[in-house]
């Protein structure tokens, strides 16, 4: 095992920003499953799910210095992954897919482009980085309280009482 695989992934991301490959090797690594297999929940085509994913570790390579330490580092590579497959998606032509699958992509993208910016993407983007995480990774992304708080790397009860805080927030601010 090497020094890096024991690191933390703030370290990790701080290391990438500073320009070393084997940080970025292990960050990809540790995460690029797990993006896949949520990116996957929202697109069938496996081509584009790994375009996106690659494009998503070129943006936290480019781009990690830019992480301003709040938050998940998990967190922040999904937001980066969802923009990516969105991209690739819009750029999709749409007659190369089957009718029914274009219903479906059309029918999901819609309601990304809504949550992104939207109404409701204007009411999460005022959350804390920590409750937007945990709105995203069990709303969103469908996980339960056990499976985000493995993904964020906190407590379930942790979870829970941020699930909560963010629903009176969210509540208060589309009232």
């Amino acid at each position: 095992m090497s020094e890096h695989e024991t690191w933390q992934d703030a370290r990790l991301l701080e290391a990438v920003g500073a320009g070393d490959r084997r940080a970025l090797e292990v960050l990809y690594a540790r995460h690029a499953p797990w993006l896949i297999l949520r990116l996957t929940r929202r697109c069938a085509d496996p081509a584009v799910v790994d375009e996106a994913v690659q494009d998503t570790f070129v943006a936290v390579w480019r781009t990690a210095r830019t992480w301003k330490g709040r938050g998940e580092v998990a967190a922040w590579i999904w937001g980066i992954g969802v923009r990516r497959l969105l991209d690739h998606l819009r750029r999709r032509p749409a007659a190369v897919l089957p009718a029914h699958e274009q219903v479906m992509v059309s029918a999901e993208e819609q309601v990304l482009l809504g949550i992104e910016y939207g109404e409701l993407g204007r009411a999460l983007n005022q959350l804390s980085p920590e409750l937007r995480a945990v709105v995203q990774a069990t709303v969103l992304d469908g996980l339960t309280t056990r499976e985000a708080g493995r993904l964020l790397g906190i407590p379930v009860g942790t979870v829970k009482t941020r699930m909560m805080r963010a629903r009176a927030l969210l509540r208060e601010e589309l009232a």
